[in-house]
Parts: C-alpha cells; structure tokens; sequence
C-alpha cells in the first residue's frame, strides 16, 4: 500500500515539475545552508580541539588582568606577573615546571619598512623552551630554534618569512631592527594559521625583557603539573598562592588561572553560541520554504479537487487522501533535502580549498558525520511534510458530491 502512495506521489510531482522545483528551491538552499554552517563548524572546532590536544591537558595557564578582546599579549588593568609569582608557584606540590614568557606588540623595522607585529620573548633554558615551543605551536621551516647563547638572535613567524608583513621576504641570515638593536634571524617557522603568530618575532627572553623594559612583567605563565589528574587541584593552590603573593581577596583577583579544559570549554560554549545564531537565521529559509510547499500543496488540493471526488466516490476512505497528499509534500520536502545536502557539502568543500590556501592545510576542514547527513533528510521530509499537514487535512474532509461539483 505504501508503494502505491509513493509511486501515486511521485507521478504527480513529476507532472507539475516547474511548480514542484520551484517548491522545492526554498527548501534545498536553507538545508544547503545549514548542512554548510555545521559541516565547516565541526572541521574547524576539531581542530581546535587537536590543538588544545596537542597543548596537553597537564598544562596550566595564568595571564595578568582580564584579555582584551582576545588578542594575546594585552590586559586590562595595572595587573602583572613577577619573577616572584614564578617562584611561589614551582614551590607548590605536583607543579613539575613553571615557564613565563612575554609578548608584547612592538615596532619591527626590516628594509627600511616599519610594521608593529607580536614580540615573543622565550626563555633558553632547553626545557622550558620546547614546553613554551609545543604550545605554541612553533615548529622550524628553516634554520633552528633558539637556544642557550643566542642573545641578540631570532625566530620569525611565516609571513614575515615570506613577504606578507613586510614587502621583501625576511630569510635565514636576514636582520631585522627592534627598538634600534639589531638581530639576526636564525630560523623562520611554519605556518601556524594566526595571523598574530604568523607575524611573530621570536627572541631570547632576557633579550626581550632588556630592550622592552618588561622586568617583572610576563605576559602568560604556564604551569606543567606532575600527574593530570592532580591539574583541577593545582589549579586551585595556585590561584591562593597568587592571591596571597599579590595580596587581593577571592573574587578581586588581578590574575586568570586557567586549564587546557577549562579553555577548550569556553571555546565550544562561544563556538557552540555563534553556530546556533548563524544556523538560526539560515533556517530562516526553511520557512520561507516550508510556507511555498503549503502554498503548492493548497492549489494542489483545489486543482485535484474532482480528482479527490472521484477517489472518494470509488471507496477511498479520509486516511487515503491524507496519506496521500501528506506524502506527497514529505517527497518535496526530501528531495529539496537531498539536493540541499548535495549542494551545502560542495560549498563547505570549496571554503575548505579557500581556506586551506589562504592560512594553510589541516587548520579549517569539513566534516560530513553521519549524523548530519541523515538528520538533514529526515529535517527536509519532516519539514515538508508539516507544511503539507494542513492542505491534506483539508483535501481528506473534501464530501464526494461536493467534489464532483466543484468547478
């Protein structure tokens, strides 16, 4: 019986193909837009989540103040990290080591070109500098990394290497002046995909610390802690050490302590936030479409209604005429489904292909979970066959003799 519906469904839609496609576009271009939205969502918040991974879940990060707007080296307020709250922090149980570092934007003069681009002050002390590498996510293209001895040396972020900051590419063996002391570049890194980081200038710590007067004034501590477990509990000792070092009380901290966790959930709580409105309005479409079925379905039911009499006349119960008209608007509803999915994972393809040549490969890519594509079908069918709800209620209750009537 249900073949026959479909079947019945099917030959009328195929009828009536300008209405029936034209029903349908308001239907594919919201899916298409969400299928999109979500598909790109998901490849970018998992590789956040790589990111934060790679981070690592034992570590602790502490940065004076509150951030401004998001950009890294900035705070609000007269709030600062000292050599002494380095101390106090590595005297806590389960702290296994405490890196601080300093990032600050600054004029950077290379050719006799000036831009003001993010200046990394890492310390060289092997460890803390691969643990400050790692979470930085600074891996060597050219040359090598900072090491002990390395005073008036330097790494640069990829577009400084290759002529996005400055006109002229900066390459191993370049110099670059800051605040009228010259360095000399001694490795490039790979692309990171931030344009902060991308335009960084890597320099040793004490360096960075001497020519920017930032004594006693770290932008960013991290804390790599013993065992994992044990990072909630730290956490907590270390925001009563500073609260004692810096002598303010619970609740008027001058400082932010935060885990990788704790970070990775502020992202998907503002990530997840941002999804939802831009979903949201897309689905704005939905109803556009969803209102052009009903409208089809309405003149369907008035073009059919002798149709409907003559079915009735030859023993077709209310049912029959309901399921038929209801399926017919689910198939509109899913084919514009379909066409949709098709249609919003070649768009989330092509932003991938932008993306991937303008910040680099691996950084922004769409996922097409299961979940996703089965969820937008049944939302398409769901979608059209609300809509056609009401015209195939009325096409059911249609009396024979006045069907046959009707003109």
């Amino acid at each position: 019986m249900l073949k026959d519906y479909l079947k019945f469904s099917f030959n009328n839609l195929i009828h009536r193909k300008l209405r029936s496609w034209l029903t349908i576009i308001g239907i594919f271009i919201g899916i298409a837009a969400v299928v999109a939205l979500i598909s790109i969502g998901q490849g970018l918040q998992t590789a956040i989540s790589d990111q934060f991974e790679k981070l690592g879940t034992d570590k602790i990060t502490i940065q004076p103040g509150a951030q401004a707007y998001g950009m890294p080296g900035t705070t609000i307020g007269n709030a600062k990290l000292t050599d002494k709250d380095i101390e106090a922090i590595a005297k806590i149980g389960g702290v296994n080591s405490v890196v601080g570092y300093v990032m600050k934007i600054n004029a950077v003069e290379f050719k006799e070109e000036v831009k003001y681009e993010f200046v990394v002050g890492m310390p060289l002390d092997s460890e803390l500098n691969k643990m400050l590498a790692d979470a930085q996510g600074y891996k060597i293209a050219e040359g090598r990394m900072l090491k002990e001895g390395d005073r008036y040396n330097a790494l640069v972020g990829y577009d400084i290497a290759n002529g996005k900051a400055f006109k002229k590419s900066a390459n191993v063996g370049s110099r670059i002046m800051i605040n009228n002391q010259e360095f000399k570049i001694i490795g490039t890194l790979e692309k990171i995909g931030n344009q902060y980081a991308d335009g960084t200038v890597v320099l040793p710590l004490d360096t960075v610390i001497e020519i920017l007067n930032a004594k006693d004034d770290y932008s960013v501590l991290m804390v790599q802690v013993k065992d994992v477990k044990d990072v909630d509990k730290i956490s907590e000792e270390i925001k009563k050490v500073l609260r004692k070092e810096h002598g303010v009380k619970e609740g008027n901290e001058d400082f932010r302590v935060e885990t990788t966790q704790q970070l990775l959930d502020q992202f998907n709580t503002i990530f997840g936030i941002v999804t939802a409105v831009f979903v949201g309005i897309a689905a704005i479409s939905l109803l556009v479409g969803g209102i052009g079925i009903m409208n089809t379905m309405y003149t369907a039911v008035l073009e059919r209604t002798k149709e409907i009499g003559i079915m009735k006349a030859v023993g077709a119960k209310n049912k029959d005429v309901f399921t038929l008209f209801f399926i017919e608007s689910g198939l509109l509803g899913l084919v514009g489904g379909t066409l949709g999915i098709l249609l919003g994972m070649g768009i989330a393809k092509i932003v991938e292909v932008i993306a991937g040549q303008a910040i680099g490969a691996g950084y922004l890519r769409a996922v097409f979970p299961m979940w996703l594509i089965l969820g937008a079908l049944a939302f398409g069918f769901v979608v059209g066959a609300a809509a056609g709800t009401l015209p195939a209620v009325q096409a059911s209750k249609m009396k024979p003799v006045d069907a046959l009537r009707y003109e």
